[in-house]
């Protein structure tokens, strides 16, 4: 029960980023702070996988619904993909990174550090490659609609 309360921390969490970041629509301030709660609620799912894997599905997850909601409700993925991803992101593990620097353990601010770099890692690389694919989809509809246009404009010529 623990865990899932966090869902629901990670919802208002994520709409007060929305004030923060200045959004004026209660649909895209309602839409980021739900994305935010579905990055939580598909890292938790995952909690068989490692802590890597599970920011990088989770990150996957988030950004697709950023990517679908931005087609939506036709504004930048940004918008939503900058606010959903604030549950994941490793403040706790920089936190004690920097705690480790401080206090002089190498030893353990090394430890912390390739576990934030790994984890922030895996955020960047989940939203770049559902941002890539998005975009590989978007040229190739672009493409065929070209083609079909053109396909048209003969057969009205041949007529």
């Amino acid at each position: 029960m623990q865990d899932w309360m966090s869902c629901l921390y990670a919802f208002f969490g994520c709409g007060a980023f929305c004030f923060i970041f200045e959004m004026r629509r209660w649909r895209f301030i309602l839409t980021a702070a739900g994305i935010g709660l579905m990055a939580q609620v598909s890292y938790l799912l995952l909690s068989e996988f490692s802590t890597v894997s599970q920011l990088l599905l989770a990150t996957i997850v988030t950004a697709t619904l950023a990517e679908i909601f931005a087609r939506v409700l036709k504004t930048p993925a940004t918008v939503f993909l900058i606010v959903g991803i604030i549950p994941l992101v490793p403040g706790g593990g920089l936190y004690y990174t920097m705690e480790s620097l401080v206090n002089g353990d190498m030893q353990m601010f090394t430890q912390y550090g390739m576990e934030t770099v790994a984890s922030a890692g895996a955020i960047a690389v989940g939203s770049s490659l559902v941002s890539a694919v998005t975009r590989i989809i978007a040229v190739r509809r672009a493409a065929q609609r070209q083609r079909r246009q053109r396909e048209l404009e003969e057969q009205e010529q041949q007529e």
